[in-house]
């Protein structure tokens, strides 16, 4: 390894023209990397609803309604007028309104009023509209367009495309924000001016490599492009710190520059690596998902970690090395008070907050299991945006609802007249327009017009479009769903098709939480053998692990006893996410402790190891922190600003634990940990037990 890094620091101008190109040629190939913004795209292949919505593109020639327009104050001429001023819009493949339902030219007092009442009510028309996937955003625009502000529109296209726009505005703007956040946050905790504008250099080129590599994807989804550039500088910023604290090290012990960093490399690679690492497999288990937003995610963030490690050990080494003298020149007192004291505090606090955390780990581990979820986009955007006000105003004038679409063999009228009198029967079933249900099953096909006829027949199937008066998801709509299945089942045992928001968010349900167990699983297993490879000790893994599981679990517990709904995406993300970004600080105190204790007794080791990480830690903290509360408060989009938002809480959870809980446990099992190690070598003797005089000069100072 020595040797390595001997030819790293010989060949600085090479390094540097190889990176340098290297982020030339990313950064043009970032820009044609594509976001998908639609969550339906990441349900696994072959998935019922996936497979319904293929069949019904094929045979009719369009999707499912996927949006709900809402005209105020318009007679039904005008509606009608409006209804094929819609239809006309590139990107709008099909428009049903009440025309669709039954016959207006009869008095509209002589209509069934529950299916009146689904389309036109109080002079407000409801139009529901299928939006094709290629033209969603230039659609929508027009649709807004054409109605005006005043008047409101919904559902998933509209989701979809109001995400895609404002999200990309939004991550400009985070990136805008979290730049001088962090040079800030490292401008205090450094001591010197230019070792700020080197850590965000080599974290930037790390950010850019990875959007250039992208492109091998084609397209990557919005949570992976909102999430990921800030979560690769948070995360990945402290192995920059490590190594730059090493190299100041060894220079103030009198080796020249180019000595000092190859040992500072040699020395800092296996905790950078092994912290590293553990990142990695925090998210690559994401990859294990079969909802493919998990994959997507962890195959990005973990080659940005990978990414992050190779600039941190070829290239920072190199600029610093051309940049030693400016940083020699810009070298200022530390801004920052020692921690000797707050280790102290540590030291006097560890057993109530040990009783404190034993007490928490049972009911939150409990509690977090127990959550209510959001799992669709139907609530992506709370009332305070201009698309969740609208869904709120269409709401309040139509109620809940919802369209489904069944298609079932074509031929057989007489079991769809069945099937279709059993379907009404349903309590939220509030219209149905099919074949049987407009034109008749007595009617031949040669008799209705061909415009009705291929909304409703296509040369294999007949088709359904069934109104529900539910909201998009949640048991009333999912019991629905189940309900509809096994009905159709029941005339047409599995071949029929059912799509819909309902049905794909009912089937996204069901495959993200079969991922949870799973997930979590391999990624707990495969961190902790990583630890026990690292440590070469059975019990530190269980330390280490338990604590910040515990910090998770209160995390995701908080929700349950406050009575709020998460997203379940971003619950299960956070899980990977906080277990892999935050087990470092757990890696770096138990690895400074391990060390000491090999020379001091267990209590100045605790304290020595407290004051000697504990800026390290809570710089790379802070910023992790800042970076989740950034997306929490920014991002519109109710995913990733709950993940934002969850990211910074776990953080501190985490941090907390470590500082205050860690240091205790490590002290209590000191003997334990000593059985269980291999080759600890700890220092013992009579002042290992019960020395309360520690002598204050050998406690050493902060990195």
């Amino acid at each position: 390894m020595e040797a390595l890094f001997k030819q790293i620091v010989k060949h600085k101008k090479i390094i540097i023209s190889i990176f340098s190109i290297a982020v030339i040629v990313c950064a043009i190939c970032s820009k044609f990397v594509s976001v998908n913004y639609d969550m339906n795209d990441y349900l696994p292949d072959g998935c019922a609803s996936t497979t319904s919505l293929e069949v019904m593109e094929e045979e009719f020639g369009s999707g499912i309604p996927n949006a709900r327009v809402m005209v105020s104050d318009i007679s039904i001429p005008k509606a009608l007028e409006l209804k094929d001023e819609l239809s006309s819009i590139d990107g709008v493949q099909e428009v049903t309104w009440l025309d669709d339902a039954v016959d207006i030219t009869k008095p509209i007092q002589t209509l069934d009023s529950k299916t009146v009442e689904d389309y036109y009510k109080d002079n407000s028309a409801l139009f529901s509209v299928t939006i094709s996937e290629d033209k969603r955003i230039s659609a929508v625009n027009e649709i807004r367009e054409l109605i005006g502000d005043d008047n409101s529109m919904s559902g998933a296209a509209v989701n979809t495309a109001t995400a895609t726009q404002s999200t990309t505005k939004e991550v400009s703007k985070i990136i805008l924000f979290i730049i001088p956040i962090c040079l800030g946050i490292l401008l205090i905790t450094t001591t010197s001016w230019i070792e700020p504008i080197l850590f965000m250099l080599t974290i930037g080129v790390a950010i850019m490599l990875n959007r250039g590599t992208n492109l091998l994807f084609g397209e990557i989804s919005f949570v992976t492009n909102a999430a990921g550039n800030v979560l690769q500088l948070a995360v990945s910023m402290d192995y920059a710190i490590f190594l730059l604290h090493r190299f100041s090290d060894y220079r103030k012990e009198g080796f020249e520059n180019e000595e000092a960093m190859v040992k500072a490399c040699v020395n800092s690679v296996g905790s950078i690596f092994s912290s590293g690492i553990t990142t990695v497999i925090g998210f690559a288990a994401l990859i294990l998902m079969r909802f493919k937003i998990g994959p997507d995610m962890g195959i990005v963030m973990a080659k940005a970690i990978v990414f992050s490690l190779i600039t941190v050990l070829v290239l920072l080494p190199v600029i610093t090395l051309y940049a030693c003298k400016l940083i020699d020149k810009t070298t200022h007192k530390s801004l920052v008070p020692e921690f000797n004291g707050f280790a102290k505090v540590v030291y006097k606090l560890m057993i109530p907050m040990i009783i404190l955390f034993s007490i928490t780990i049972v009911p939150f581990r409990l509690a977090q299991a127990e959550n209510s979820f959001d799992y669709g986009s139907s609530k992506i955007f709370n009332e305070t945006t201009k698309l969740g006000s609208d869904t709120v105003k269409i709401e309040d004038k139509f109620g809940k609802s919802n369209t489904l679409v069944l298609m079932v063999p074509r031929g057989d009228f007489a079991t769809e007249t069945k099937l279709s009198n059993e379907l009404k029967e349903i309590k939220e079933v509030s219209s149905i327009i099919s074949y049987v249900d407009n034109a008749g099953a007595e009617v031949p096909t040669e008799y209705v017009n061909e415009s009705i006829l291929s909304k409703l027949l296509s040369d294999n199937y007949s088709r359904m479009v069934i109104t529900v008066s539910t909201d998009f998801e949640g048991d009333v709509a999912f019991n629905t769903v189940e309900e509809i299945r096994e009905i159709a089942k029941k005339y047409y045992s599995d071949k029929y098709y059912l799509a819909g928001e309902s049905v794909s968010t009912y089937d996204l349900m069901d495959t993200v939480t079969a991922d949870n167990v799973r997930v979590n699983a391999i990624a707990i297993g495969a961190i902790f053998i990583v630890l026990l490879i690292a440590f070469k000790s059975l019990l530190i893994p269980i330390i280490l692990v338990l604590a910040i599981e515990t910090a998770i679990w209160i995390n995701l517990g908080i929700p349950y006893f406050a009575g709020n709904n998460l997203h379940y995406i971003a619950y299960l993300i956070i899980s990977s996410v906080q277990l892999g970004a935050t087990v470092d600080y757990a890696i770096l105190l138990s690895n400074r402790y391990m060390e000491y204790r090999r020379e001091v007794n267990k209590k100045e080791a605790l304290l020595n190891t407290v004051s000697s990480v504990s800026l390290s830690i809570i710089t790379s903290a802070t910023i992790l922190t800042l970076a989740g509360l950034l997306l929490g408060v920014i991002s519109t989009h109710g995913i990733i600003s709950q993940l934002g938002s969850l990211i910074a809480k776990g953080t501190i959870l985490s941090t907390v634990i470590v500082l205050f809980v860690i240091p205790g446990l490590l002290y209590l099992l000191d003997k334990p940990i000593q059985m269980t190690t291999i080759k600890a070598n700890f220092k013992n003797g009579k002042k290992d037990v019960n020395n309360e005089n520690v002598n204050e000069e050998i406690l050493v100072k902060e990195m």
